[in-house]
């Protein structure tokens, strides 16, 4: 199967292939996978998608991954492949897998940018394949002509070019001045150029931002 038919085929379950790379013995991933596709959101439609599956509707602890693993993995099954996630046991190195692929790269703030998701990006899963496929050729790294916003785009400096203060995060969103953001997202990642033409559904981003503050 291509490239291309991979990518047809997720789409029906509302994901799309973010990338992808021939593995080696340096990627952490058995030596039987010679590819690995990495999947995340197919937006705008994909939380409308997810959230009429049984796992939302039914209350599962950690609907959003539970989801994940059952239908990457039934796609896994259909293609003869192995799912990998970037949840659970044992954890493996998505953000390396990531850049691996030449379609994500480590931005100015640390976090991981995409050509076509920004700082919105992530990632569901991914499909390791027992053969190698051709991948669309590598592209250039959209920060190096971007006046990158996202350097100053914390309002408490909690998220800069020296890395995360979780904590001062954290303790901003519970302020009267930081409750906005819940429900309209990270305003760093926000201001990512690409990210600003990104359709993903507030509601997707709201969920997000509630999950990490109760982590």
């Amino acid at each position: 199967m291509t490239y291309e038919e991979i990518d047809k085929l997720v789409k029906k379950h509302k994901l799309k292939i973010l990338g992808g790379f021939f593995s080696n013995n340096n990627d952490h991933i058995p030596s039987e996978v010679k590819t690995l596709i990495l999947l995340g959101p197919d937006e705008p439609n994909f939380w409308k998608h997810f959230t009429s599956s049984p796992e939302w509707k039914e209350g599962e602890i950690n609907p959003l991954d539970m989801w994940s693993y059952r239908v990457i993995n039934e796609i896994a099954q259909n293609l003869n492949s192995t799912a990998f996630f970037p949840f659970g046991i044992p954890l493996h190195p998505f953000f390396k897998w990531a850049i691996r692929s030449g379609s994500a790269w480590q931005s100015p703030v640390s976090l991981l940018v995409h050509k076509n998701a920004g700082l919105m990006v992530s990632y569901r899963g991914a499909l390791g394949l027992s053969k190698r496929i051709k991948l669309p050729p590598k592209t250039q790294k959209p920060c190096n002509n971007c006046n990158k916003p996202c350097l100053n785009a914390c309002k408490v400096t909690a998220l800069t070019s020296k890395g995360y203060d979780v904590g001062k995060c954290k303790s901003f969103l519970n302020t009267i001045e930081g409750i906005k953001f819940l429900s309209q997202g990270c305003a760093v990642r926000l201001s990512c150029p690409i990210s600003e033409n990104f359709q993903r559904d507030p509601k997707q981003s709201e969920y997000h931002m509630s999950v990490f503050k109760t982590s």
